[in-house]
């Protein structure tokens, strides 16, 4: 699932391409991807022909693109869904869910969603922040994220540290691949309690997972597949300099011990058994 790298990098292509235009008309083509608009699918194109977007903005793993009604359309892309800027005369791509013409007739903003886990919705009022995803916490990227009030929330979590970097509302955009190569480069496992760092561990944990976010928005996110591209189609390069997701069975770059693969939530985990050893009196995955 995309994570704050790959979503700011649709943030940042949509907003040279969107912002200042005016919706024309919007065609939904799939009602499960606009699932989130109670209202359904004809009240979300008709709320939003003639409006013109002033923005795109995100929140950890969500975007919105603020209208001049003062309503918002918020997206998010689940596991496969894209953002796509499209010349009118393209094909329609297999997976189109929704359609976005403008009035200037240039590029249309489509939304393609293979496995339709993502979804577009209208919030009413939300050009500033949309109510439907206030709960969700600033990311470490955000200039008002508080280091201290991250810090003392993530001490005081009963549990595993993996696990409180997962929790959106304690620290937003992190997910699975993200959360061990932070790990990675503070020698910890993913086991280890969380209310057991200390002040100065949890700082340089931070530190280790603002410095992989900004690292992978700068090579464009992490692709593993065709499902996650930017705006133009193209695929991110992050996962050339991954150190730890995986990489199971090679050599770590830092010791050369073999990475280890533990289940984790239904997913998996990767780690160094040598930089990265388990606590004591965990269970092994």
């Amino acid at each position: 699932m995309p994570e704050l790298p790959e979503v700011e990098t649709v943030r940042v292509g949509l907003a040279q391409w969107v912002i200042g235009r005016r919706i024309a008309a919007v065609e939904v083509r799939h009602p499960r991807a606009v699932r989130r608009h109670a209202p359904g699918g004809a009240h979300f194109a008709d709320v939003l022909a003639g409006r013109t977007i002033t923005g795109v903005r995100r929140r950890g793993k969500y975007l919105w693109l603020p209208l001049d009604s003062g309503d918002a359309v918020i997206g998010h892309l689940g596991m496969s869904g894209q953002l796509l800027l499209q010349p009118v005369s393209a094909a329609d791509e297999l997976h189109l869910r929704v359609r976005f013409r403008f009035a200037d007739d240039g590029p249309e903003l489509r939304f393609v969603d293979q496995r339709t886990f993502g979804g577009l919705s209208v919030s009413e009022g939300g050009a500033e922040l949309p109510a439907e995803i206030a709960h969700i916490a600033r990311d470490p990227m955000d200039p008002e994220f508080s280091d201290e009030a991250f810090v003392t929330a993530l001490r005081r979590k009963r549990t595993e540290v993996k696990r409180a970097l997962l929790d959106q509302t304690l620290i937003s955009g992190v997910g699975n691949i993200y959360a061990d190569e932070a790990l990675w480069r503070a020698k910890l496992h993913g086991a280890r309690p969380a209310d057991a760092l200390t002040r100065p561990a949890a700082l340089r944990l931070l530190g280790h997972v603002r410095d992989v976010l900004a690292e992978a928005i700068k090579q464009g996110g992490t692709s593993f597949d065709e499902l996650y591209v930017n705006v133009n189609g193209e695929s991110g390069y992050f996962d050339r300099s991954l150190n730890a997701y995986g990489r199971e069975g090679e050599p770590c770059p830092r010791c050369g011990a073999p990475i280890r693969r533990e289940a984790f939530m239904n997913r998996s985990s990767y780690s160094c058994p040598r930089c990265q050893p388990r606590p004591r009196g965990t269970l092994r995955g």
